[in-house]
């Protein structure tokens, strides 16, 4: 294939903006993608129910560890039968992808928070893993830029934890039993506010950044592109390509350019260096992955007030966000770092959770239809060395490529934050007034909130990291790792839009090595 300036591995949060921010500098980009193009008249369509050959529940066995499929839209997640990865019996792993051009970036939630130096510096705060090579203040002007591409709403709070940014105004206002959830928080000095999130319909690559990356002209894609693995000129040691499979033929190809920057989401990513066996003189290649782990619906309540048919709009609805409140200015006996909660007012409860049947059971059920409050709490992991993806011996995908075994797993720390969330939880739903129905400290397995960091982390040591602070690889000087496997800690806040501003960073960087010759 023709040469290129730099190629570009994935299409989503940080393939997106990569191409994004170097093509409007004049610089030629290919983009390589595993799967196909969305058809949006096509495969967006609405069908009822009852077309539907398994009701909306999708085909037993086939996405065994995607929870957020279904018949509806199944087509969206990566086949995990030709896209296998394996992981001890007693440690589960749930590793969900998508291989479409835009990636995860088609289906994620949207939240938007930014990162602080409890993060960015959380070695200096408690102690423990390693801080980042950078700061917030290093990365607030390319959050201040991202924000309004992502079109992020939020509030303006003031909170050192989750920093304000560049939004669109929620003016919106809080029904009744969301204030009185706030105030129950405030009397107890629990911070609140509204969500921050990405807007519109969708908030994608696709939408956002692609286009303005092909309308300069600078940026050519290949969907169905399967990399097999980076190469390196045998003279100067330096990346001169990859080599990928067409997903559809098996045909080989080989793409050429002056520099590789991968951005196929974490695990990914990884295997691939892994598989190239490049970029490891460190060892830590694979090492210190993490997520952030979720207890979804923490606790489960209902508004007494709306029973009965009488859940208003005024009274119920609405949205917010408790950001981290642990370990800031005070220390924990029992766990370290922080959690933060997503809450909603409005929804029925399940069945499942009232101890009736028959008559009663749907008596209850219309009685408390539209009643419902609930909390999910999202709680930061600690990065380990222990906890790392290496390349199994035995297990291959659908193209031949080497697959993932994957070694994760919980520690008290989590455990411990996971049960004070819930105590929390169930503490200010009951002082608000709502009727707690349910609540509990069960983690998601490592890996559903889709949320994958770490395996190619940055720091200022080339023996103990494997990208410096630019995301560029210590060993390979042409080689850039721009998605979200450079992270170092992550904190209880949604990645993506760091992601997309370390991106933006090291796109700027790249450029500015590039026009210096120095690659």
């Amino acid at each position: 294939m023709t040469d290129h300036d730099v190629l570009i591995i994935g299409s989503g949060a940080s393939g997106g903006m990569t191409a994004h921010e170097l093509t409007r500098r004049g610089i030629r980009c290919l983009m390589l993608d595993a799967g196909p193009a969305v058809d949006f008249a096509r495969d967006t369509g609405l069908k009822n129910v009852y077309d539907l050959p398994y009701r909306g529940f999708g085909q037993p066995g086939r996405f065994p560890h995607i929870t957020q499929a279904n018949e509806f839209n199944a087509n969206a997640w990566a086949d995990e039968k030709q896209n296998p990865y394996t992981y001890d019996p007693g440690s589960p792993y749930y590793w969900v992808r998508v291989r479409l051009i835009g990636g995860k970036t088609l289906l994620w939630g949207r939240a938007s928070w930014r990162l602080s130096d409890f993060e960015f510096k959380g070695k200096d705060h408690d102690g423990f893993g390693e801080n980042w090579p950078l700061s917030y203040r290093d990365l607030a002007p390319y959050y201040d830029r991202a924000e309004p591409l992502l079109r992020v709403s939020g509030r303006k709070e003031g909170f050192r934890q989750i920093p304000d940014g560049v939004f669109l105004e929620d003016t919106s206002p809080d029904s009744e039993s969301i204030q009185r959830f706030l105030a129950a928080a405030k009397a107890r000095s629990i911070p609140t506010t509204k969500p921050r999130r990405a807007t519109g319909n969708l908030a994608s690559s696709v939408n956002l950044l692609l286009p303005d990356a092909l309308a300069t002209g600078n940026l050519q894609i290949v969907s169905n592109a399967v990399v097999r693995e980076i190469t390196l000129d045998k003279n100067t040691g330096l990346a001169n390509g990859v080599n990928f499979v067409d997903r559809r033929t098996t045909r080989e190809f080989h793409a050429a350019a002056r520099i590789v920057a991968l951005g196929a989401s974490a695990l990914e990513s990884t295997r691939l260096l892994l598989n190239s066996r490049i970029a490891n003189s460190s060892g830590v290649l694979g090492h210190y992955i993490f997520d952030q782990f979720y207890v979804k619906n923490v606790v489960t309540a209902i508004v007494p007030e709306a029973r009965n048919g009488k859940a208003t709009r005024g009274l119920m609805g609405g949205s917010g966000y408790i950001p981290r409140f642990r370990n800031l200015d005070t220390r924990e006996k029992n766990f370290i770092r922080g959690y933060a909660f997503d809450f909603g007012s409005g929804g029925s409860p399940g069945a499942n959770l009232f101890p009736l049947y028959g008559e009663a059971l749907l008596k209850e059920m219309a009685a408390t239809a539209g009643t419902q409050f609930s909390m999910t709490t999202m709680g930061e992991v600690l990065p380990r060395q222990e906890n790392y993806v290496s390349i199994d011996p035995q297990v291959k995908d659908a193209w031949g490529i080497p697959a993932l075994h994957i070694q994760h797993r919980y520690t008290d720390n989590e455990f411990a934050m996971a049960r004070d969330s819930m105590n929390v939880a169930d503490e200010l739903c009951r002082a608000a007034g709502f009727e707690v129905l349910a609540k509990h400290w069960e983690m998601v397995p490592p890996g559903e909130s889709i949320h994958e960091l770490g395996g190619c982390r940055m720091g200022a040591n080339p023996k103990t990291s494997v990208l410096n602070a630019f995301n560029q690889a210590h060993d390979i000087k042409n080689l850039f790792v721009m998605d979200g496997s450079a992270f170092v800690s992550g904190g209880s806040q949604n990645p993506t839009l760091t992601i997309s501003a370390l991106a933006m960073r090291a796109a700027e960087y790249m450029a500015d090595q590039m026009r210096r010759g120095d690659i």
